[in-house]
């Protein structure tokens, strides 16, 4: 998980914003974060423009606590990014 996660403490979350290129890069990385998300059960929120979205992965309900979980997805959606652009 790189540094440009934000952890905040109430709520639990972790938050960071990516940026992209154009608009289809952040489509193609938009499709590939919904297939890990899937496959992992977490479905953080998101919200984006044209050209980057905002990610906030949220503990889960019953805990006040990030976990394991939590911080994969982070580090898996960071790798996809490593994977399109070459770099955080």
């Amino acid at each position: 998980m790189s540094q440009q996660w934000q952890e905040r403490i109430r709520p639990a979350r972790l938050e960071r914003r990516y940026e992209f290129a154009d608009y289809q890069s952040l489509r193609d990385f938009l499709d590939r974060a919904a297939d890990i998300s899937e496959r992992e059960g977490l479905y953080p929120d998101m919200g984006f423009g044209r050209d980057y979205v905002n990610v906030t992965i949220h503990a889960d309900e019953e805990s006040n606590e990030l976990g394991d979980q939590q911080r994969r997805l982070a580090a898996e959606y960071d790798a996809l990014l490593d994977t399109e652009q070459g770099t955080h």
